[in-house]
């Protein structure tokens, strides 16, 4: 094991509506979709049409930029949409559960007895390589090359983030073959950080465990790249989510695309946080019905209140998610004198309210840390870039994240290159966007300078 790697920068954000460690029940709603836009990076080609007949593992679309990328359905059924924006784009892939899940069956070997090309054909095909994503640029990870390493984060730090030990820990066997199939793809190591103190990933093999102690956004595979290997102007590494893992290794272990995962469901407006077990695609409504507190406006994110995305009911789960985050949207909300009103229940970074007595560690050791009532209001207005150093408090990252953000705005390249872009990614600057003064919309900011750094070096 490596020796702890400790940072102060971050900020924990405290927010009511853990999920109690409770796996509530296994729930695939009716209609599965496939959304191309959750894919950051490709460009789909649709192989099905209405009324096909799809098994789990079946390939539904593929990417017309690399055409043995496919991307398959969840579950078996029927095709009942395709459904096409302006200029047809492709928006959904809608399919009707039959609730039979039968399997589309592959051919398997323990993960040393393939080579590094057959197991990235056996990924491809099956449509697991899509859980595999890049530095730099943060999209799917290009197969015709290889990187240096491969990182892996075993705990999120993010606000009501589910708990890898408890969702991983029964889930071992399939997590160590996801492991030894990852070590046959990397020239370099398998890097697999954890929370310090954590004992669960300790006997995996073929991995260079790392512990980690700080705040969020400390458990983010960006700060640990940072932290050990830095990526610079030719290296690529790969990353893969610690629940993802567990895809390969059911593929490898049962010869099936098994694409179930464990959710949480949380935030101060669900009744009952918990977790359950679903699938990727499955409908919004059929996870949060019945579970929500009434008489007030939702807004629902797949993933956490930092870098999730805004879905309704009628949405569909985003194949990356690993919870959903329900917080109030605020417009029935009405103050007197707004964001200046005095207050105790309202967390402020810079101390304006109150609230900053409870945040003095002395003040927490007796009473605790404190959770606050939040709510999806901008609670300002957006105004220029204002060079105050608050970015650097909370990313505990080697770089000048002020200076790399206006080099993005600027659309300047060659600044962007020394200024760290090949390692960032939009959720490393989630928590600046949280405590931005200018209210800039950093994650979109860094996504568009990204693509379009791509689009311009490749």
């Amino acid at each position: 094991m490596a020796n702890l790697i400790k940072t102060r920068r971050g900020l924990d954000i405290q927010i009511n509506g853990k999920a109690k460690e409770v796996i509530e029940k296994t729930i695939i709603s009716d209609e599965i979709a496939l959304i191309p836009d959750y894919y950051c990076g490709i460009t789909p080609k649709v192989v099905v049409k209405e009324g096909d007949i799809v098994k789990a593992g079946s390939p539904v679309f593929y990417n017309k930029k690399n055409e043995a990328m496919n991307f398959v359905s969840p579950v078996s059924g029927k095709i009942i949409a395709v459904n096409r924006g302006e200029r047809r784009k492709v928006e959904s892939i809608v399919i009707e559960n039959d609730k039979k899940n039968t399997c589309e069956k592959f051919i398997v070997k323990s993960p040393e007895k393939h080579t590094a090309d057959e197991i990235k054909v056996l990924l491809l095909t099956t449509g697991l390589w899509v859980y595999i994503k890049q530095r730099p640029y943060d999209v799917i990870a290009n197969p015709t090359q290889t990187p240096k390493a491969i990182f892996i984060s075993s705990f999120d730090t993010a606000p009501l983030a589910p708990n890898y030990d408890f969702v991983i820990g029964s889930q071992m066997t399939d997590f160590q073959t996801g492991i030894d199939v990852l070590t046959k793809l990397t020239v370099g190591k398998v890097h697999l950080g954890v929370k310090a103190g954590n004992t669960i990933f300790a006997p995996v093999k073929n991995v260079e465990i790392t512990p980690y102690e700080g705040p969020h956004p400390v458990g983010n595979v960006g700060i640990q790249i940072n932290k050990i290997n830095p990526v610079n102007k030719g290296e690529v590494v790969w990353t893969i989510n610690a629940q993802d893992v567990l895809f390969i290794g059911r593929l490898f272990n049962k010869g099936i695309v098994d694409l179930t995962r464990t959710i949480a469901l949380t935030g101060p407006e669900v009744n009952a946080p918990q977790y359950c077990n679903t699938i990727a695609g499955c409908r919004i409504n059929q996870l949060v019905d019945g579970k929500l507190s009434l008489n007030v406006t939702h807004r629902i994110i797949c993933g956490n209140v930092l870098s999730g995305i805004k879905v309704t009911t009628s949405g569909y789960l985003d194949p990356y998610a690993t919870q959903i985050s329900v917080i109030e949207e605020g417009i029935d909300t009405h103050e007197l004198i707004g964001w200046a009103m005095p207050r105790f229940n309202k967390f402020s970074v810079s101390g304006t309210y109150f609230t900053g007595f409870f945040e003095n560690k002395f003040v927490q050791k007796i009473l605790g840390k404190k959770n606050y009532k939040y709510d999806a209001r901008l609670m300002g207005g957006k105004r220029a870039i204002i060079m105050s150093g608050e970015y650097d408090k909370v990313l505990p990252m080697d770089i000048l994240p002020e200076f790399l953000i206006k080099a993005m705005i600027a659309g300047n390249i060659d600044k962007m290159e020394a200024l760290g872009a090949y390692e960032i990614a939009p959720e490393d600057v989630a928590l600046c966007e949280f405590v931005c003064t200018s209210k800039l919309p950093l994650q979109q900011i860094v996504r568009t300078a990204l693509d379009n750094m791509k689009q311009e070096m490749e």
